[in-house]
This record gives structure tokens, sequence and C-alpha cells, in this order.
């Protein structure tokens, strides 16, 4: 009898000690993954970021619009900060909204500079920067090619271009920016012949579209609608899909509404707008 005790005795015992075993290994695993989590939050975040930096370069608008300006990127755990100068007022805003769009980005602190003191608002040096902005973002005329003036609100614009087109839409472009008063175009048409191998600028630019970023796209749109003196107070949402741009928010009324869609179709990169904006009810019923 004292023999079968001592047996289940000492039986109970190593049930007890493979119990502490047993406890005391999963009590490592859980430290031992808490250390490799611990270690490994930072070590990801550090991958994130860089991948969001790198990313940031990669953009259309970073390597066209904003290549030779002087913009330090820095992310830190999806905190996006700019610091540096830019050459123009509207590019700060092209930098926010592209890096905004992007993956993996929480927010961003934009503390870019203007290079140059930025003109005082409704001065003919505002206005002639708000129409080279315009013309500089809309495909199918070249920006590159006119030059603009300003006098007492009064822009003149000189140059050459490919078509009477093209000429007549750096005009219509102009008249809506924000400041016009009136648009003198003294753009003379191009009668040259086109050699061989020689492209178009509707064939040029159809050439940049395919290869422009989704971010790059819906940053080009809400700068546009904001220095479009017609859609500059529409509430707007602006999601892009492979050049796909889908709007949404209110418009006052449907020229509004359809204003904003001409103006987006002609935007670098732009496939097709799907317009699903709602008209603002500005005599609501009283019950």
């Amino acid at each position: 009898m004292g023999f079968l005790f001592l047996g289940f005795l000492k039986d109970s015992q190593i049930k007890e000690e493979i119990l502490v075993e047993k406890t005391h290994y999963r009590l490592g695993v859980v430290v031992f993954s808490s250390l490799l989590l611990f270690v490994s939050m930072p070590l990801f975040a550090s991958v994130l970021d860089d991948r969001i930096e790198v990313s940031i370069k990669k953009t259309y608008v970073f390597k066209t619009f904003l290549k030779n300006d002087d913009i330090t990127i820095r992310s830190k755990d999806g905190i996006v900060t700019l610091t540096g100068t830019v050459s123009e007022d509207s590019k700060k805003t092209l930098a926010w909204e592209t890096i905004a769009n992007l993956p993996g980005v929480i927010s961003v602190n934009n503390e870019l500079e203007d290079k140059f003191s930025a003109p005082a608002e409704d001065t003919d040096e505002w206005v002639i920067s708000n129409v080279k902005s315009i013309l500089l973002f809309h495909r199918n005329v070249n920006a590159e090619e006119t030059e603009v003036l300003a006098k007492d609100g009064t822009v003149t614009l000189r140059g050459e271009a490919e078509s009477l087109a093209q000429k007549d839409l750096e005009t219509e472009y102009a008249k809506d920016v924000r400041g016009v008063k009136d648009v003198q175009n003294e753009m003379s048409v191009s009668v040259s012949v086109m050699r061989r191998g020689e492209s178009t600028l509707d064939q040029k630019v159809n050439a940049i579209d395919e290869s422009i970023d989704d971010a790059s796209i819906t940053a080009l749109v809400k700068t546009i609608l904001l220095y479009h003196r017609s859609t500059s107070a529409l509430h707007t949402t602006v999601h892009t899909s492979d050049g796909l741009v889908y709007l949404g928010g209110k418009a006052q009324n449907a020229a509004e509404e359809d204003l904003a869609t001409k103006y987006i179709s002609k935007v670098h990169g732009v496939k097709r707008v799907v317009n699903n904006m709602t008209i603002e009810d500005t005599h609501p019923e009283i019950n």
C-alpha cells in the first residue's frame, strides 16, 4: 500500500515538473515572439518609409514638374516631411497633393518655401504665375513655347502654336484663370512642314500620358480645379484608377459640373472622366 502511494506521489511530481516545463516553454515563446515583434516593427517601418520615399521620387510630377526644384523628402512611420524650395507657389500644392495620394502615406508636413518671393495676390506677377501653371498642367498646349505677359489683368500670349486649335485652347484656358480680365493672343500658327519621323504635339502628349501614375494625375486634377476661376470654389473629391478619374462632391449648377469635366479631361494622363458630382439645391423647399 505504501509502495503504491510512493509511486503515485512520484508520478504526480513528474507530471507537475512536465507542466512547469511546458509553462516555462510557452512563456519563453511568448517573450521571444514579443522581442522579435519589437525588433521587427522598426525594421518593417524603415523598409516602408524607404519605399514611400522611392515611390515619391518615381512619380511623374516629381520627375517632370519638380525635377529642377530643391526638395528633400523624409518619411517617418508613414508621415512625410517636405523641406527645401520650389520655383513657384503652385508647386507646393502639387507636391503635397501627389504625396497624399500614395499608398502607405499617413500625412504630409509641407514645409516647402517659394524660392522667390511669392507675388502678392491680384498683381500682374500673380496672374502670370497662375496662367503659366494652368498651361503647364493642361495637355494639347505648348506651355514651354508660350510667353505670358500681363498688364493690369490683361494677359498677352506670344510664341508659336502648332495649330489654330492649339492657339484657341490657350486663349480659352488663360481666360478662365483667376485674376485674368482679358486675353490678347498674339501667337503665330506654325506653317512649317513636318519632317519625316517627327512627332506632333498630340503624338508626344499621348506617348507621355501612358506612363503617368494615378497619384500624379489626381494631384494635377486638383491643382487645375483650384486655379481655374470657374471651378476654384468647387467642393470636389477626386479619385484616379488607371487614368480613369472619378469626381465626387457638389457643384452649384450644371454649368460648373460640365466645366469640371471639360477641364479635367484635358489634363495630362486623364483617359476618361466619370463625373458623379451632385448639383446643390440652392432653393430648398420650406416645410
